[in-house]
């Protein structure tokens, strides 16, 4: 766990800037694992704590805009990836719910909760130690009639690539590999699945054999041969090379994973089908995952989404405006050009780290941003092993909210237990990041936030 450094003051207000968790006895578990002082924010080379201190030092073009914020409080939670305790820890956390009883899923919103917006950052699948779950915990809040706001993430849209992909023809060199693009970490989503829709059925009676489920499952040899020809002037050179070799090692180590989990490929097909039943159909439990998803949303000066931009979007977002951009995000997932959709700006939204394989933002994208009136970044994505982190990429603020929930990925970086985290913005009491990994919560004043723009 990292230490509050020693030019940041902590101190404990006359009024806690933290959000108030009852001490009901479900909640002692949460609470003990909690900061309950708060700090300035910590200073870093990139952190704009330290600028928000020397506001006349700011680059021209943060300067002198006036900062909006939310209309409503928003509670910003990211990359949950399938661990639902952690997720509704995190919910409880924030102070937006209290739970009735122990357990999932009991749950009732708190008086904050019903004045405060919800904004899940991505990525609810893959990794955790429960899919299933999650999902339900995330349908739980639309019953509590909570608003929330559902934002695409990359591992989200794999699984829904891959599902396509099975129904596209064989013969589309563009969309082939999307299935075993999933890798490793979509693996115990079907075993998951197979084990609760699927074992003690006659599931088997319909599936091909072995062989077949791997021609049908996988990319054949042409397909390594003509994708680099079918993405040039598409994907730069640099990103064809790192989409072909990262194929080699996904076909070559998919099987082993599946089989490491006691899953053939039959089962894996078999959980496939099933999947499109639970994401895809009308009637499917999950189909309304997909379709209440948004790429992008806008609160004030804040532009919540999974990961990044780029020059093409920023100018959409300029141009065009949020509800632009999110119905374009859904008419392109209608549409079957997989590929097209894929490696898109629309994609790069929910996908950048602002590597050279990325669409680019340079200068040109972030001042359409600002004049769009967006001056923070708030994302997921990047996770985070000691809470949020405020960050300038390409010239623009970014607030880093993945703070790495799920007891998986905990245990692989060495922390312990589910995650508890959320990133808290409101105009009464600023930005406000809280974790179970950092000693304090990290606090950003309004009139610090404000300062930056003079």
């Amino acid at each position: 766990m990292q230490t509050v450094e020693e030019n940041t003051t902590t101190k404990k207000p006359k009024k806690s800037l933290l959000p108030i968790i009852s001490e009901r006895h479900e909640h002692r578990d949460i609470i003990s694992r909690l900061p309950t002082e708060w700090s300035t924010w910590p200073q870093d080379k990139s952190s704009c704590n330290s600028i928000a201190r020397k506001p006349s030092k700011m680059p021209d073009r943060f300067r002198k805009r006036k900062l909006k914020w939310p209309k409503r409080p928003v509670v910003f939670i990211s990359d949950p990836h399938a661990d639902a305790t952690a997720f509704e820890a995190s919910l409880i956390a924030s102070g937006v719910v209290q739970q009735k009883k122990a357990g999932l899923r009991h749950l009732k919103l708190t008086k904050t909760g019903r004045k405060t917006e919800i904004i899940i950052g991505g990525d609810c699948l893959d990794k955790g130690p429960s899919n299933l779950s999650l999902l339900r915990s995330v349908k739980h809040l639309y019953k509590l009639d909570a608003r929330v706001t559902l934002l695409a993430g990359n591992h989200d849209l794999r699984l829904l690539m891959g599902l396509l992909a099975l129904k596209s023809s064989k013969h589309n060199i563009g969309n082939q590999h999307f299935f075993v693009r999933m890798g490793k970490k979509v693996v115990p989503l079907f075993k998951e699945v197979f084990e609760e829709y699927l074992e003690g059925t006659k599931w088997d009676k319909k599936i091909p054999d072995e062989d077949t489920c791997r021609k049908i499952l996988f990319p054949d040899d042409k397909w390594f041969k003509e994708f680099p020809y079918h993405a040039a002037g598409i994907l730069t050179a640099e990103g064809v090379e790192r989409e072909v070799h990262k194929m080699h090692n996904k076909a070559n180590s998919f099987e082993q994973h599946c089989h490491t989990v006691g899953l053939s490929l039959r089962h894996v097909y078999a959980a496939a089908l099933q999947c499109q039943k639970l994401f895809l159909h009308k009637k499917g439990e999950f189909n309304w995952f997909f379709r209440k998803m948004r790429l992008v949303e806008k609160r004030g000066s804040f532009l919540f989404l999974h990961a990044g931009l780029d020059d093409a979007m920023g100018e959409l977002l300029l141009k065009n405006g949020t509800s632009y951009a999110n119905k374009a995000f859904h008419r392109n997932l209608k549409h079957m050009d997989l590929f097209g959709f894929y490696y898109s700006s629309i994609a790069n939204t929910f996908r950048t780290k602002y590597r050279d394989v990325d669409l680019p933002l340079t200068e040109r994208g972030v001042n359409a941003v600002h004049k769009a009136g967006i001056h923070f970044v708030v994302q997921g994505h990047i996770n985070r092993q000691e809470g949020q982190r405020i960050a300038i990429k390409k010239g623009l603020i970014h607030i880093e909210a993945d703070i790495t929930l799920d007891e998986h990925s905990r245990q692989r970086e060495g922390l312990l237990g589910f995650g508890i985290g959320a990133t808290l913005i409101n105009k009464k009491q600023g930005l406000i990041g809280i974790s179970c990994d950092y000693p304090t919560a990290k606090v950003l004043k309004p009139t610090e936030l404000s300062a930056i723009y003079g």
